[in-house]
């Protein structure tokens, strides 16, 4: 069986594949040549991340189509339910990536609240000749310890944000509109346990009561579900960081909110107008900057490929 990887995978996921006879081309074929690459070297399985799309043209055009799987966890790329309805067999890998996105949220908080995002760009600049005055601007950082960390998407990365933020002495608030509660367990290294019951709560009350907000849920209908309003519930000077989705947050609302000071900072891995993003964005320096990586670590691929490699082994069996 041949297996197209058009956006990439681990090598250990593509060795495990070869070990298992399955024929791999590692390659990235643009999306207009896609269906006839795939009919004319009769492909079975094809793996995408988030630049390849598997729409409906494709899954009619490709009847040799047995499996199409995505790399990470949303499959905004692939028309799910239409392939499940042609009999392809559609996966994914949601929990391989889960601990990246969680630490890249946290490296984004520490970077806000200690301003180290805008001091690594007047650093190069003035470092040596305003090196005290750098100093007494960047000099009033705020801690995470004790402060409330509002997580809206309690699903498998809501959670992982979870465990380091009760390690770090946070108090964990939640909101998740299918999870009622949850056991968060934080495993030591000497193979202790300690285990935490969450209640979720109303987003409203998320809103009002965090020092920190963090967003773990899809866009739905085109519609950010922070704009004005929401922005106006949230304490003075909150912090705030999306990983999830571009669009989620409303960038021009959130422009304003850091002019008026009712967001202190932000923290942003996703944008309205990927690959795009607003230069209005990309100049503030109230803002933590990176290039959609939630996902992107050497570890999170190396699990993402062997569990796309083991799904499909186990899918043939």
């Amino acid at each position: 069986m041949k297996i197209l990887v058009n956006d990439g995978i681990s090598e250990n996921g593509i060795k495990t594949l070869e070990s298992n006879n399955f024929e791999v081309i590692n390659s990235k074929i643009e999306q207009e040549k896609l269906i006839d690459f795939i009919n004319e070297n009769n492909i079975e399985v094809l793996l995408v991340r988030s630049a390849t799309k598997a729409r409906k043209e494709l899954i009619d055009n490709c009847p040799n189509l047995k499996v199409i799987g995505r790399g990470g966890v949303g499959m905004d790329n692939i028309d799910v339910e239409y392939a499940k309805k042609k009999g392809i067999h559609v996966i994914n890998t949601p929990a391989a990536s889960s601990l990246s996105v969680a630490e890249l949220v946290f490296t984004h908080f520490f970077n806000i609240s200690r301003h180290v995002h805008s001091s690594n760009r007047k650093m190069p600049l003035e470092g040596e000749t305003r090196f005290k005055n750098l100093k007494k601007t960047y000099s009033k950082g705020k801690e995470l310890n004790k402060k409330t960390l509002g997580i809206i998407g309690f699903g498998r990365i809501g959670q992982e944000v979870a465990k380091i933020g009760l390690g770090l002495g946070m108090k964990i608030i939640a909101h998740d509109k299918f999870i009622d509660k949850s056991i968060i367990t934080i495993s030591f290294f000497d193979n202790q346990n300690i285990n935490f019951k969450i209640t979720t709560t109303s987003i409203e009350n998320v809103l009002r009561k965090s020092d920190f907000i963090t967003f773990h849920i899809p866009k739905i209908d085109n519609k950010a579900l922070i704009s004005k309003k929401e922005f106006e519930m949230m304490k003075d000077g909150v912090c705030i960081v999306n990983t999830a989705r571009g669009g989620v947050i409303d960038e021009d609302e959130l422009i304003k909110a850091l002019e008026n000071g009712k967001v202190q900072s932000a923290g942003l891995d996703v944008f309205e107008n990927e690959p795009n993003p607003s230069i209005k964005i990309l100049m503030n320096e109230k803002i933590s900057l990176s290039p959609h990586i939630g996902g992107s670590t050497i570890e999170a691929q190396d699990r993402i490929g062997l569990e796309l490699a083991n799904q499909i082994i186990n899918f043939y069996k």
